[in-house]
């Protein structure tokens, strides 16, 4: 097997109900996982998830077929995925389950694995364990069957982890800031990280339902952050997605901070306490801007593929330390071993409290470029990025651009959707030109 056929970018995702988000396949899913990651000893899987009401289906069947392999599960309920992360490390766990779908709507779920160094699945472990799932379920003796268990500590260890990443000469008292959990994992985890600092912590999006993850609030919708740091004068705000591993911040005007800038505020900062090792890594959709701006400060900026397993895998390459996709995934590897949006917000606001100046000072140092994003619907055999009047309309664009802006056409890793990204100087041709090319996918689909 050379392609993976059930894991994407970000494991396995679709909608609850149709395949392969079912009880059956995820039956089948954790048996398979579990012939192939039983190679530590401990025969410990740790499951944790988002707040979807899914995950008290999926977590069960995948429980059933780890325990069909012999591999004890050990839940940890609700929590962010880079907590799963952190806790399948100092478990001495096989592996780290994560249900979520991340900033998927609540109809669909998906699956993620971590190793037991806490990083995402290396590509042929992936290929190995969709080799298992073509082979008959099997169940080991009846005595060798695992167990399954509850942490109920997990949260409490993750917050002093968290904490433990902020340094202890500073403090977040007399910061005023709103934070935007969109229902989702970090509801119970984020208050009292940044309460416990210091910072004065008011809520949105901390009431989950099962349904309204992600449901206009959070790092994909940050409308409702920016209303409230308004009205209440606050400092500044931080919306993670529904699992935790992105983070978008607003500071005190209102004005959204994407990923691309806080890996910059944060890449900055390390140069500034001549702690930065080596560069940053961005993807093919990270701004020019970022780049015209590490140039100016002559630190290294190198772009991966999108998706966040890419840049970990650029960085591990080149020994730098600090990567980011403008969607709000921010590595920070000395500190952790995935994208935490709980930690990449206090890394900035450590350069906050250590400089004096506020977030929209720290961020301004950058300057974005119009970038516009067009998401089409794709379905049926056809590839409309090659399409002959799909690759004309992108061509005439670059032509009118030039050397002065980016045309990027790619299918997501984990939705159905063609992604058209046109950057350049001028908000309104870019618009224009996103749109022309959209048009002609459309057509083409």
């Amino acid at each position: 097997m050379t392609e993976r056929k059930y894991f994407g970018t970000d494991g396995v995702r679709g909608k609850v109900g149709e395949f392969p988000i079912t009880p059956e396949f995820m039956l089948k899913l954790g048996w398979a996982a579990g012939r192939v990651l039983s190679q530590q000893g401990t025969r410990k899987v740790l499951i944790g998830k988002d707040t979807r009401i899914s995950g008290y289906m999926l977590e069960s069947a995948l429980e059933s077929g780890l325990s069909a392999a012999g591999l004890e599960a050990a839940f940890t309920g609700p929590m962010p995925t880079p907590a799963i992360a952190y806790l399948t490390q100092t478990f001495r766990a096989e592996a780290g389950i994560v249900i979520s779908a991340s900033h998927n709507p609540h109809y669909d779920n998906g699956i993620k694995f971590f190793s037991s160094e806490g990083t995402k699945l290396a590509d042929e472990v992936e290929l190995a364990i969709e080799a298992e799932l073509e082979k008959t379920l099997t169940c080991v003796e009846s005595a060798e069957l695992g167990k399954a268990s509850r942490i109920n500590d997990a949260a409490g260890r993750y917050i002093e982890f968290c904490k433990g990443t902020f340094p202890s000469a500073l403090s977040l008292s007399g910061l005023k800031i709103v934070l935007d959990c969109a229902h989702g994992a970090t509801y119970h985890i984020a208050p009292s990280v940044f309460r416990e600092l210091g910072a004065e912590v008011t809520t949105i999006g901390c009431a989950p339902n099962g349904t309204n993850i992600n449901d206009e609030v959070g790092a994909t919708d940050v409308r409702a952050l920016q209303k409230h740091v308004l009205e209440q004068k606050a400092d500044l705000g931080v919306a993670f997605d529904g699992d935790g591993d992105r983070v978008i911040m607003v500071d005190h005007l209102g004005n959204k901070v994407d990923g691309d800038q806080i890996a910059y505020i944060i890449a900055r900062e390390s140069l500034r306490r001549g702690e930065l090792k080596g560069g940053v890594v961005g993807t093919l959709m990270t701004n020019m801007g970022m780049e015209l701006a590490l140039q100016s400060l002559g630190i290294p900026f190198a772009r991966a593929k999108v998706g966040d397993r890419y840049v970990m895998e650029m960085l591990q390459e080149k020994g730098w330390r600090i990567g980011a996709e403008n969607s709000g995934h921010v590595i920070v590897l000395d500190k952790v071993t995935t994208g935490d949006g709980i930690v990449a917000a206090l890394q900035v606001l450590a350069s906050m409290a250590a400089t004096g100046m506020d977030l929209k000072a720290l961020s301004d140092g950058m300057t974005l470029l119009p970038q516009v994003l067009e998401n089409v619907r794709f379905s049926g055999s056809v590839d409309p990025l090659q399409s002959e009047p799909v690759l004309a309309a992108k061509a005439n664009v670059e032509q009118k651009l030039g050397e002065q802006g980016r045309v990027l056409l790619r299918k997501s890793g984990t939705e159905p959707l063609i992604r058209v990204m046109v950057e350049g100087p001028e908000a309104d041709n870019v618009q224009a030109y996103a749109l022309e090319i959209a048009e002609a996918v459309k057509a083409n689909c």
